[in-house]
């Protein structure tokens, strides 16, 4: 006689930190499973299914591997989930008000609060200064450093992390030494911001 094969499933339950924000994995694994699954279920939750033998270990390392996909399809769900009465603001989404009629007024206003904090805090430390800032909305450039020395910032640069909108301002007061991306220009950034490898992957995820 011929007894059916037994199908062992357990699940286990973790928490890790992905952009600044606590996120549940769950962990699922089946004797029948011959491959690794990863999938991001929810902004909040990532599901692992593998085989009996897969590891908690295991499980964190493949995390840690898949980390910039995980992130850029993290933020893609943000992104499309959001919804005609919401907006970004610094990484975070929050429901429109009856006072909030114009959002691009609204990032205009905040970027000329926040980023000129943080050109005079990098400026003091940089020994950089520029002539003027000015700010505009722009498709595709969220900065720049003319011949002057006067910097521009996208005000949409707002909608996204502190930590993404500091690298911006860093980078464009380098420009006010190096005006290219020559290894210089790079030693210098990263001295006033040794992960900004981390921060541009980051930043590329929202894009």
């Amino acid at each position: 006689m011929i007894l059916p094969k037994i199908c062992l499933r357990v699940e286990m339950i973790f928490d890790i930190e992905i952009l600044n924000k606590t996120v549940t994995v769950k962990l699922i694994k089946k004797t029948r499973n011959r491959h690794t699954y990863l999938r991001i279920k929810s902004s909040n939750l990532i599901e692992i299914s593998s085989n009996i033998f897969f590891t908690l270990n295991d499980a964190k390392k493949l995390i840690d591997n898949k980390k910039i996909w995980i992130e850029h399809r993290i933020n893609s769900i943000k992104k499309e989930s959001l919804k005609s009465n919401e907006y970004l603001f610094l990484g975070e989404k929050y429901i429109k008000n009856s006072l909030l009629k114009n959002i691009d007024e609204f990032y205009r206003e905040k970027a000329k609060e926040i980023i000129p904090e943080l050109v005079s805090k990098y400026s003091k430390q940089m020994n950089l200064y520029s002539t003027s800032i000015k700010f505009r909305k722009n498709k595709n450039t969220w900065g720049s450093c003319n011949y002057k020395n006067g910097l521009n910032f996208n005000i949409l640069l707002v909608k996204y992390p502190i930590e993404i909108v500091e690298y911006v301002v860093i980078h464009e007061l380098a420009h006010i030494k190096h005006k290219n991306h020559s290894k210089k220009f790079w030693d210098l950034v990263e001295v006033y911001c040794p992960d900004y490898k981390k921060r541009m992957k980051l930043f590329k995820t929202f894009l």
